[in-house]
């Protein structure tokens, strides 16, 4: 029997979204390898609590202060500490009895915890990809600085990096990161043009966040890939390629110097590249659905079509530019999505959006952390006032 020392204690930033309570499921399955450390939530203090109740871990963070009393009142008796706020989550991560730090959190908001994480010599599962998209430069070095590994949990980039598993010392020569195409693959300008919030909200393959499936409507998640694949992997621009891949079956590709191709591939399940992250080196048994060659006689690959879906070429635009354009691009983009789902813009407005705050936000080539605060600011600044010439 496993003793208590010798397990992962992990911490989840972000814990009510889609992928901490995925990430909770395969910790529940393996109690005998992992516990669970830290739970933190920005808002949904009912889950939050029901959370903790079942897990029992150290502490819990509330990011939104005026529900810390809820909180605190319900877990009084539970044995488990509560702190509100962006500087508690901040802070919470840096706690010695942390192994590996999960960051669920979406957009922007991941950036600051997990650099606190690795400056503590945490090693990162990274469900956050806007993390590398905005500061990936400064990221990966903090890394490289403080010995501290990154997993990575989004599928693509957990299917490469299963891929060159034996394979760290062999040069690539390019990787293909596969989209479905969302749910209006094969749409036309004008079909787009009349797109409601209720299609684009129901993606065909993969159970996500609101968010993240309007990202994946738009390409504009494929693209935040395409720059976090060039930190996580240390590529050129050149040598990341995009295919829409409709079955999402193959998760992504590898391409060596000798031409040879390595795939990994799967049912769509988010849980298995989490369990992959948290137990890494190891891979252990889950009673995860098995493919079946038999029901998909038939896998198919195209083209994304980047005039239809303009946000995919903005995100090429920004990592190709380099600087703080790729923090613009994500933080309009954050502004864009919520007025999109606010119902304030049509759906074909979102690139609009941010191509004007990719022109009008000042190019930085070298920036600190403080510029990605300030470009950050700036573009959400700069995408909200566009948006106006659109209601």
């Amino acid at each position: 029997m496993t003793k208590e020392k010798d397990k992962r204690h992990i911490a989840i930033l972000g814990s009510t979204g889609s992928i901490g309570t995925q990430a909770l499921d395969v910790i529940a399955a393996n109690t005998e390898r992992f516990v669970v450390e830290v739970l933190t939530a920005q808002s949904n203090a009912v889950l939050l609590i029901e959370q903790a109740l079942r897990f029992k871990p150290n502490c819990v963070v509330i990011g939104d202060e005026s529900k810390f009393a809820q909180v605190k009142d319900a877990l009084w008796s539970a044995d488990v500490k509560v702190y509100a706020g962006k500087e508690a989550l901040a802070q919470v991560v840096e706690m010695e009895s942390i192994d590996i730090v999960l960051t669920a959190l979406v957009g922007f908001a991941g950036l600051e915890p997990t650099i606190r994480a690795i400056k503590a010599g945490k090693h990162i599962a990274l469900a956050n990809k806007e993390t590398l998209v905005v500061a990936g430069e400064l990221v990966t070095a903090l890394a490289r600085q403080h010995a501290v590994n990154i997993y990575p949990v989004d599928s693509e980039h957990s299917a490469i990096f299963q891929c060159l598993a034996g394979e760290w010392n062999n040069p690539i020569e390019k990787i293909y990161l596969t989209a479905s195409g969302g749910p209006f693959r094969g749409r036309s300008i004008e079909e787009l043009a009349k797109v409601t919030k209720a299609q684009a909200l129901k993606h065909p393959n993969w159970d996500m966040g609101a968010k993240i499936t309007i990202d994946s409507a738009s390409l504009m998640n494929k693209g935040l890939e395409v720059i976090e694949a060039k930190w996580l992997f240390q590529l050129k621009p050149e040598q990341i390629d995009v295919i829409v891949h409709p079955q999402s079956i193959i998760h992504s590709i590898v391409q060596f110097t000798d031409g040879s191709m390595k795939a990994q591939m799967g049912l769509p399940d988010m849980k298995l590249p989490i369990q992959y992250a948290i137990a890494y080196p190891e891979r252990i048994y889950a009673d995860f659905p098995r493919f079946n060659f038999m029901n998909y006689p038939s896998l198919t690959f195209e083209q994304p079509d980047r005039k239809s879906f303009r946000c995919l070429d903005l995100a090429f635009e920004a990592m190709h530019r380099g600087g703080n354009a790729p923090c613009v691009l994500n933080g309009a983009n954050e502004i864009a999505v919520k007025l999109f789902l606010e119902e304030k813009i049509g759906f074909l407005q979102i690139p609009e959006v941010v191509e004007h705050a990719m022109n009008s936000v000042p190019f930085i080539e070298k920036p600190v952390l403080q510029d990605y605060f300030e470009s950050d600011a700036a573009a959400r600044a700069s995408a909200a006032s566009a948006s106006l010439g659109h209601r």
